[in-house]
């Protein structure tokens, strides 16, 4: 019977409970093609993350990306660690996500804006996982340049970048990067999950 696992997932993943394979076969590759991506590719993407779950419904993430086929694709790329950047410049797009630390309506602080962040870059992960693109996401980059760069207002916090791409084969990978092209493990539920209280 089929699974729904990917085999490179089969061989590297366990679960202790059963749970969706799209769940599963999301992970975080680097070795992408260097192709464009269409918006009939990228944009359902985006159309994912818009459906995330979100605090007053108030969705105060936003995505500024660019193509590397755009006149905005050097900038994007010059806030990348040279670590990420040495794989990074073969995606099709950069991401930057980034969340209004402010309701809009009364000016109250949004204390779970991360957190709803989260739930929509989770959103736009899997969907890109499901179909079959590279989405990983990164902390390896200029937060402060990325906020002057990009021009994102002091009432937005800037939370992670992500490159998107067509997958390729690991050999373009540098060797210490090549040896990390599969899917990880994960900390045992016992680890992570505490009942009753944190201690």
């Amino acid at each position: 019977m089929d699974d729904g696992l990917t085999e490179e997932v089969k061989e590297h993943r366990k679960t202790q409970y059963a749970i969706h394979p799209l769940l599963l076969n999301r992970w975080s590759p680097r070795s992408m093609t260097g192709e464009s991506m269409s918006d009939a590719e990228l944009m359902p993407l985006f159309e994912a993350a818009r459906w995330a779950p979100s605090s007053n419904n108030a969705q105060l993430w936003r995505f500024v990306y660019a193509r590397r086929q755009s006149k905005f694709w050097e900038a994007f790329l010059d806030l990348l660690v040279e670590g990420n950047k040495v794989w990074a410049q073969h995606a099709a797009a950069l991401v930057v996500i980034t969340s209004g630390m402010f309701f809009e309506q009364g000016d109250q602080p949004a204390d779970t804006h991360a957190f709803d962040a989260g739930a929509a870059w989770e959103n736009f992960a899997l969907e890109g996982a499901r179909r079959g693109f590279v989405v990983h996401g990164m902390q390896g980059f200029d937060y402060d340049k990325a906020r002057r760069t990009l021009g994102v207002p002091e009432r937005y916090a800037v939370l992670a970048m992500a490159a998107v791409g067509k997958r390729a084969s690991g050999e373009s990978l540098p060797a210490h990067l090549l040896k990390r092209e599969f899917p990880s493990g994960r900390r045992p539920l016992n680890e992570i999950v505490l009942e009753g209280r944190f201690g």
